[in-house]
């Protein structure tokens, strides 16, 4: 069964469409409450993340048949492209839709996030970087001008005040570099540089710096969200089996707005109990598996990296939102993929899949599999008949 040609590709698309489905559901579910406090109806959320999912599933499927040429090509369209966003959510145009960080971009009915795209560009740009200049970047020269790739749009994520996503961002960057086989010695400076830059925002931003504290000292009466409990409230009481889709009490009150994207987990283990969760975990797991499959089954370095660090993104962003609901980590702002509300995290991660999708779909086995059913296909006869009049 695992020598199946094709089979990364099949556990790919459905453990995806799969968890876009529990997604769909569970976004039903969890911003039904806020939604309402805002004056909107039950569904509003709801609506709107399925008609990102439509347009999301559409872009996935059309990245899932590009050629690796025409990949390259993407990577740098969508980096100038979100270059360019990142720059006007920092004028007029930005917005913080409410939730203190200007990362908001504002196209008259529509708002996107620039910097969740920015994943997707820097993912297929980084692998066409390293693939082209292989022996460079065993150099300071080559790691450098890959660094200034991130670092321009790094910055200017720093600048909207999005510490979750800048770390995600730099996560990509070095689990990127580590796939390729960047040497060590430039993979811990820059875990090094990075983590002082990390401990530098934090202290001068004073709201970063109570997160951390209230994490840290839950009980010195310095707590100034009650999410993170309420989170925990919410997967104890989930039990077994849940309360039932729909039935979440934590959402009405300690988990508020973040009941449909940060702590989305949460809800839905109250919700679905320790099975759900469990199920979900699985399907990301088999997720990640594939993934990694696909990236060592390429025999084209692009590809391999293309997989590898879209499969690294994927995992990391789930399994930093986990720990986030289960209070391991202190509050950083990131989306679980594909549950969360959010229409540019959204895209932006089935974009993801549509990279990995396109590699699995190039894996030595399955392009001698599908070559082999083309040539195997029977002849097409066409006959002609002859509607001439005899002499």
């Amino acid at each position: 069964m695992l020598a199946q040609p094709f089979l990364d590709y099949y556990v790919i698309l459905a453990t995806t469409v799969l968890l876009c489905g529990i997604g769909a559901l569970m976004g039903l579910s969890s911003s039904s409450v806020y939604s309402q406090s805002l004056g909107n109806g039950p569904y509003h959320f709801a609506i709107r993340q399925i008609l990102f999912l439509v347009v999301g599933a559409i872009a996935a499927a059309v990245v899932s048949r590009l050629s690796e040429a025409h990949l390259r090509q993407l990577g740098g369209l969508s980096y100038a492209v979100v270059c360019l966003m990142l720059v006007l959510v920092l004028t007029s145009l930005g917005s913080d839709a409410g939730k203190g960080n200007q990362s908001w971009l504002v196209l008259g009915p529509v708002s996107l996030q620039p910097s969740e795209f920015a994943k997707f560009a820097l993912v297929l740009i980084g692998a066409s970087y390293m693939s082209s200049r292989r022996e460079e970047m065993a150099t300071l020269k080559g790691v450098g001008i890959y660094l200034a790739l991130y670092g321009v749009i790094g910055l200017l994520v720093v600048a909207q005040g999005d510490l979750g996503t800048t770390m995600i961002i730099g996560l990509i960057m070095l689990a990127q570099m580590w796939n390729f086989g960047v040497p060590k010695r430039y993979l811990g400076a820059l875990i090094g540089l990075g983590l002082v830059a990390v401990l530098m925002l934090i202290a001068i931003t004073p709201y970063r710096a109570q997160r951390v504290l209230s994490f840290l000292h839950p009980d010195n009466g310095a707590t100034t969200s009650q999410q993170p409990l309420s989170a925990i409230y919410a997967l104890a009481t989930g039990g077994w089996w849940g309360v039932g889709i729909g039935a979440s009490r934590q959402k009405w009150g300690g988990l508020y707005d973040g009941a449909q994207n940060d702590f989305v987990f949460a809800v839905l283990g109250e919700e679905m109990g320790l099975l759900g969760t469990l199920g979900v975990i699985v399907l990301f797991t088999l997720l990640v598996w594939a993934g990694i499959r696909t990236a060592m089954r390429q025999d084209s370095l692009f590809r391999r990296s293309a997989a590898s660090t879209a499969t690294a993104w994927i995992a990391t962003q789930a399994i930093i939102n986990m720990a986030v609901s289960l209070n391991l980590l202190p509050v950083v702002g990131v989306p679980l993929p594909f549950i969360s509300i959010g229409g540019s995290a959204l895209v932006s991660v089935l974009l993801a899949v549509g990279i990995m999708l396109a590699c699995a779909r190039t894996e030595p086995d399955a392009r001698r599999s599908a070559e082999a059913s083309r040539r195997s296909e029977p002849a097409r006869v066409t006959s002609v008949v002859d509607g001439g009049h005899r002499g």
